[in-house]
């Protein structure tokens, strides 16, 4: 008993990349041999490897047994050496899981494939835009960046790293650099909005020194803020206070509006902004305006222009980002046109 406690305690030790390399050695010189001593019970070096594994899995079916001498001693090697090394392996790789899903959880990960969003600062409004990116894309890849002590949510596409979002190390675990986008929310965890807006400088500006080309979306507190991220060099900003204080406003003044706002943000919520890629025939704006009204789409945009019904007459620049309103089920057949 002592010397199988001894021996097991030996198989724990060993480096794992050795242990694995071990074990498939011990499988595979065991198949060979006991096809090569046992040629009549195993034909074949698949009923060969099926009887070492039942075997050394301690699953037994009893469907393949030596009936020799020599064929028993390896069998009985098998018994000595084989389960406890499996076993070992097993318990290895189980334990390995184990520490994998613990390192999820505390934000421990390095994430190392690109084409992900970033998600910085964990709040009600971020957990929305996670559910946002889902609905937009339900494959799309996220990471949640923050410095509570496990994950605040977890999912096959939701990560998390823990740290705090200036510090480079943590946002090369992140792999920064290689994400499609950087969404930085407001932390009104603080007392003032300078002190707010300049933690989000702070993170945006560290963003910019590792990745200057991912696209960067800012929540800002107070607009006058903005001219000190001119530096940083942000895609777009989001002032927080002004946008809800302003659709109050509207919403006052005329009912409903808060109801258009919607659906224009939200993906499950009617008509929705989709952008539609520029097709060849499409000389002028009124081209682009007129078929795509003919499918059930209306185009109100080029990027953040608005003045698409004053300039139809105007040729499509090749830099030309348009963008149009209707459902989900008229937008793919748009899609699917312009293929």
């Amino acid at each position: 008993m002592i010397f199988f406690r001894k021996l097991f305690l030996k198989f724990v030790k060993i480096n794992n990349y050795v242990l694995f390399i071990s074990s498939a050695l011990l499988i595979a010189l065991s198949t060979i041999l006991i096809v090569i001593v046992e040629n009549d019970t195993f034909p074949t070096f698949f009923d060969g490897f099926w009887w070492v594994m039942t075997t050394v899995t301690t699953v037994g079916y009893g469907d393949y047994y030596p009936v020799s001498v020599a064929g028993r001693i390896i069998a009985i090697i098998l018994y000595i050496l084989g389960i406890g090394l499996i076993g070992v392996v097993i318990g290895k790789i189980i334990d390995g899981l184990s520490v994998f899903r613990q390192k999820r959880v505390e934000g421990k990960i390095v994430y190392k494939e690109s084409g992900h969003f970033v998600v910085i600062g964990w709040s009600q409004k971020s957990r929305f835009a996670i559910q946002e990116i889902q609905q937009t894309d339900p494959k799309a890849e996220i990471i949640i960046i923050d410095e509570l002590k496990e994950a605040p949510l977890l999912t096959e596409n939701i990560h998390y790293i823990k740290g705090g979002a200036s510090d480079q190390e943590t946002l090369q675990r992140a792999n920064i650099n290689k994400a499609r986008a950087v969404l930085i929310f407001a932390d009104e965890r603080l007392d003032n909005q300078q002190m707010i807006d300049g933690k989000t400088l702070l993170i945006a500006s560290s963003i910019e020194s590792l990745a200057p080309n991912v696209h960067t979306v800012v929540e800002i507190m107070d607009e006058h803020h903005i001219q000190n991220f001119k530096h940083a060099k942000i895609d777009e900003f989001i002032i927080s206070n002004e946008t809800i204080s302003s659709l109050a406003v509207r919403s006052a003044f005329r009912k409903g509006v808060s109801g258009i706002y919607s659906q224009l943000l939200k993906r499950t919520v009617g008509e929705d902004m989709f952008y539609v890629p520029t097709r060849k025939d499409w000389k002028t704006y009124r081209d682009a305006f007129q078929e795509l009204l003919s499918e059930g789409a209306t185009l109100i945009a080029d990027r953040s222009d608005l003045s698409i019904n004053r300039k139809l007459e105007e040729p499509i620049p090749p830099s030309a980002e348009l963008y149009v309103v209707c459902n989900h089920e008229t937008y793919e057949e748009v899609i699917k046109k312009g293929q």
